[in-house]
């Protein structure tokens, strides 16, 4: 056998009991994350209700309060890389290579591409749930800390890091969202426009007569 050959293979050339089941366990977890795609509101839903449940567990237990602050930070980081931007407009305003976001309204309309999208933001909310749910298990994350600094400390952090971002979305004109966003109109429907644009000219142009 040859020195290149993997770890997880045996003696004789074949991958070992360990590694295919691995395997097959990460193939049926890939195989379930892909099946849970479509269903944005249950995803989110069982996330809030694991969140809740950690309230919970951490409010009974009365510690663990430095790894709900750690949670919190993660999440936050998550929550700012879902607003912005996949190519930061500040980087193409000297650039003319690739697409950037429309500064002006006479512009052409780009669609918003985010930096982390939404279904990795949700699976990488939930694990943080998940890892944080595990570290309660273990007396050595219980860090003995005063609470009510470290609210005010993320709640300073949470205002500071939003007040920056929409500033960033003020100065590059840019929404996160597709609520409100301009729509393009088909054939039929600009043609129907058209035809009922035409018909109230005629209809004020007789009413004059």
């Amino acid at each position: 056998m040859s020195e290149g050959d993997s770890v997880g293979e045996s003696v004789h050339g074949k991958p070992s009991v360990v590694y295919r089941f691995f395997t097959r366990l990460g193939q049926i977890y890939q195989s379930w994350l892909d099946k849970s795609t479509p269903y944005t509101a249950v995803r989110w839903v069982v996330t809030l209700g694991l969140s809740f449940v950690y309230m919970i567990r951490v409010y009974l237990l009365q510690g663990w309060y430095i790894v709900t602050y750690a949670l919190g930070i993660y999440h936050l980081n998550l929550f700012i890389a879902f607003l912005s931007p996949k190519v930061d407009p500040s980087l193409m305003e000297d650039s003319d290579d690739g697409p950037s976001l429309p500064t002006k309204q006479n512009e052409e309309f780009r669609p918003f591409i985010r930096r982390l999208p939404e279904f990795k933001f949700w699976h990488a909310a939930t694990k943080g749930i998940l890892v944080a749910m595990v570290c309660t298990f273990f007396d050595a994350f219980n860090v003995p800390v005063f609470w009510p600094i470290l609210v005010m400390y993320f709640i300073m952090l949470f205002c500071i890091t939003m007040k920056r971002q929409i500033k960033h979305m003020i100065k590059y004109r840019y929404i996160p969202f597709t609520h409100g966003k301009r729509r393009y109109r088909g054939k039929e429907d600009a043609a129907r426009s058209g035809t009922e644009a035409a018909s109230r000219v005629a209809r004020m142009v007789l009413s004059r007569c």
